[in-house]
């Protein structure tokens, strides 16, 4: 049975990509890498960045690893009316993304700037950066 790992050179492409996608949207951001346990890979807090995004950038990568899932959908429960994620020690606001290969979650993105919007669309573009493929670990 193989397991694909995000590796440094993963996760490094990962966080090139969302510098370059907060370059053309003219919006600096906090960026953080993370692989599926929630640990810690890559980071960065662009020039102009408020220092309190780069605790938010980690902790929106950590959330959206370990639950698997974009935290917009955490953030949307909650406006629904499920309270019980604002308790549960995690980060429910846009911007961290889950990055997937074949369907398996390898680690996440979480980027904080100044715009949820902004936020998404460059997540969205650095967890889709991820070619080739991770390394194999056997």
């Amino acid at each position: 049975m193989s397991v694909l790992v995000l590796d440094q050179a993963g996760a490094q492409t990962v966080l090139q990509a969302a510098k370059e996608a907060a370059q053309q949207r003219n919006g600096p951001s906090a960026i953080a890498v993370v692989d599926p346990n929630g640990d810690l890979l890559a980071f960065q807090r662009m020039d102009g960045v408020r220092p309190a995004s780069a605790d938010l950038a980690i902790e929106k990568a950590r959330t959206a690893a370990r639950l698997q899932r974009p935290t917009a959908e955490i953030e949307d429960n909650i406006n629904r009316g499920r309270t019980a994620f604002v308790t549960a020690g995690i980060a429910a606001l846009r911007g961290g993304v889950p990055i997937r290969v074949n369907g398996e979650v390898v680690g996440a993105v979480g980027i904080a700037g100044f715009s949820m919007e902004n936020d998404t669309g460059i997540a969205n573009a650095a967890a889709a950066a991820l070619s080739p493929l991770p390394k194999t670990a056997q």
